[in-house]
């Protein structure tokens, strides 16, 4: 690991918090947060057990707040016993919420379908009681691999509501991630679509599926449930394959939770490392609702008369719990989206808006930055000719937003009245850790700001000491929260060697490089390994090298990122050839097949944008791979540092002026 993280530009903009969104906020003014982070800081066990108790309904109350013997292993509320979908609409069964709209589904072709929560609580419990029907019990684990919809959450709430956990693929990820992941998780069941709909195109699903099952170690699957999204064709496989309208059925509309424990496994999400297999993230029922919950209440300031949208997909942690578990937890009204914000037009979005009107909107930077160029190559269909008064709270996920797509979304979508709330988290944190409060905290265009009460972050060095306001270092969590990642499924030497390094002190350690300013506001300065982060989804390096090299074409790659106006981070891939080097002509052609190869081994998301080839790679004598100096290359950039323990250093040159 190093600490020689570059310093962001720090910004001298300041902007206070808007006199309406103060009054009448969950967390109201600074001296408001500063008590409850005072209160945290002094007795945190009484500080989590009130929320846990006031927010969350228990079957059986817990007694123990946070067991630490095994740290960092942690257990939370760990005798108590509950059901993250009772949680999420049996309680609001017999309320008002019963009858208010649950999801405002609109698909790709605009087409728009609205349910109660009263009827998702029944299509939930027909689909608990289909799958019970099939013999599946609490414990067993599920792969959903489907299109944003509905059913998508039905799937997941249903799973939740019968112990099952489930493990969430992106519906761009291949065949052979799907593969992997159904492997490592053990996975019984497979839940998935027949196609999925993205921007006027119909995406093979269940196909892929087909095509992970044949290719071996996945023999505890018995059954593939097939949403029917398009009516495409399909293989079918008799006794395994079934459609999910068949196991729904006759299925009565009420089924019992399960009464579960407040550590059992809620879901294990996929996550890239810097090694070559992707990591389990595993999180647990009570804790991580209990914060998913809080977050939604104290960062989106969330009212009853709220229409809520977060535009990510429930393949991303950003789905779980600010599509599928916050919002129905805190009784919303919420917006799910098919499709992709460019599509029919580039006033997708914002023609969204304004025809739900939607009050908070929550979304990716890569998406704000297209948006950017596109609304000005499109007047037409610029933000500032759509209605977009309806919204009070705007904010961003995924990756840092920098200071110009912050500028931009403050006044053309937010029109200077709403809050840029630019959140600090990961799959691992559960949910929000450093983020803006629109009734507290003056925003700084570019900073994350401040830490949630009950969240103690801090930058330290190598040693595990905090280092001076202004210095870049490790950022850090020194205390656990509920809403934290419990293990690496299958893998607690992985976890804590990743996460709670013993020459950090035993804190968390986020894997990003940070700072502080002399307000104490936070700024995210990147990744501290070999991650790369590629419009706000994380990719391992080490994934992306392993499918070049796959190819038989390839004898060695390197992969780094670098800046990119759009994505964030632009996949750059050093690639040896097995033969000469190509020409100008045979390089389009060659680059051209291995993103393609790329694509297909991991998902379009891992393309790279560009392909560099080489007679070597840069080495030093012992054979390390210098993507230190790779990284400097790809960015077009000179280089300065010291290169006397290469091996090859001419290889630089040649690599910079490969294209």
């Amino acid at each position: 690991m190093s600490t020689e993280i570059e310093s962001v530009l720090i910004e001298n903009r300041v902007f206070p918090p808007f006199p309406n969104l103060v009054k009448g906020a969950a967390i109201s003014g600074m001296d408001a947060y500063q008590t409850m982070c005072e209160d945290a800081r002094k007795n945190p066990d009484a500080f989590w057990e009130k929320l846990a108790r006031e927010h969350l309904v228990w079957d059986k109350p817990f007694t123990q707040i946070v067991d630490d013997g095994k740290a960092p292993f942690y257990r939370w509320f760990g005798d108590g016993e509950l059901n993250v979908s009772a949680n999420c609409l049996d309680k609001h069964l017999g309320t008002p919420t019963a009858n208010k709209t649950a999801i405002i589904f609109e698909a790709d072709d605009g087409k728009v379908t609205q349910i109660t929560y009263k009827e998702l609580h029944a299509r939930v419990c027909q689909f608990a009681n289909g799958i019970k029907a099939l013999g599946y019990k609490a414990g067993e684990r599920a792969i959903i691999y489907m299109p944003m919809s509905i059913e998508a959450v039905v799937a997941m709430q249903a799973c939740a509501r019968l112990g099952i956990i489930h493990s969430v693929v992106f519906g761009g990820f291949s065949s052979k991630s799907l593969h992997e992941r159904t492997v490592d998780v053990g996975a019984t069941l497979v839940i998935t679509a027949d196609e999925q709909m993205r921007g006027g195109r119909s995406i093979p699903l269940k196909s892929a599926v087909d095509e992970s099952l044949e290719m071996g170690g996945c023999e505890g699957v018995r059954h593939v449930i097939v949403y029917r999204r398009t009516g495409g064709q399909v293989q079918w496989r008799d006794g395994r394959d079934l459609w999910m309208h068949d196991v729904c059925g006759n299925q009565a509309d009420t089924c019992e939770p399960e009464q579960l424990n407040a550590e059992h496994p809620l879901f294990i999400l996929y996550t890239s490392g810097s090694t070559g297999k992707p990591k389990g993230v595993q999180h647990a029922c009570a804790g991580f609702l209990l914060w998913a919950l809080l977050t939604v209440k104290w960062t989106f300031d969330a009212k009853d008369s709220d229409v809520f949208w977060c535009t990510a997909d429930v393949g991303w942690v950003t789905g779980h719990t600010y599509v599928t578990y916050g919002p129905l937890a805190a009784g919303l009204t919420q917006v799910v989206f098919e499709g992709v914000p460019t599509y029919p037009d580039v006033g997708r979005f914002w023609d969204m808006i304004q025809r739900h009107k939607v009050s908070i909107f929550y979304t990716a930077p890569t998406a704000i930055r297209s948006l950017t160029k596109a609304a000005e190559a499109t007047p037409e269909r610029h933000p500032r000719e759509y209605d977009l008064t309806s919204l009070r709270i705007i904010g961003s996920v995924g990756e840092p937003i920098n200071p110009e797509a912050w500028m931009w979304y403050y006044t053309n979508v937010g029109g200077e009245r709403c809050p840029v709330l630019d959140t600090w988290w990961q799959t691992e944190t559960g949910a929000h850790m450093i983020t803006p409060l629109p009734g507290v905290t003056p925003l700084k265009p570019g900073s994350c700001t401040l830490p949630l009460p009950g969240i103690e972050a801090a930058i330290v060095d190598e040693a595990g000491d905090e280092v001076e306001r202004g210095k870049g270092g490790f950022l850090v969590m020194k205390r656990p929260w509920p809403g934290m990642i419990r293990t690496i499924w299958g893998d607690p030497d992985r976890f804590k060697k990743s996460y709670f390094p013993p020459e950090l002190k035993g804190y968390y350690l986020a894997g990003d490089g940070a700072q502080r300013d002399s307000d104490g506001y936070f700024w995210i300065m990147g990744r501290i390994d070999d991650v790369l982060n590629v419009s706000g989804h994380r990719l391992g390096t080490m994934e992306v090298e392993s499918a070049l090299v796959a190819h038989d074409l390839v004898a060695e790659a390197a992969v780094v990122g670098r800046p990119d106006a759009t994505t964030g981070e632009a996949i750059v891939a050093f690639v040896v050839l097995n033969r000469n080097l190509p020409d100008d002509s045979e390089a389009e052609t060659i680059a051209k097949t291995l993103r393609d190869w790329v694509g297909k081994e991991i998902g379009p998301i891992a393309k790279p944008k560009d392909i560099r080839f080489g007679e070597n790679l840069p080495k030093t004598r012992s054979g390390k791979i210098m993507r230190r100096l790779l990284r400097v290359v790809a960015k077009g950039e000179p280089v300065t540092q010291d290169t006397s323990t290469l091996e090859n250093p001419a290889i630089l040159d040649q690599l910079s002026k490969a294209r």
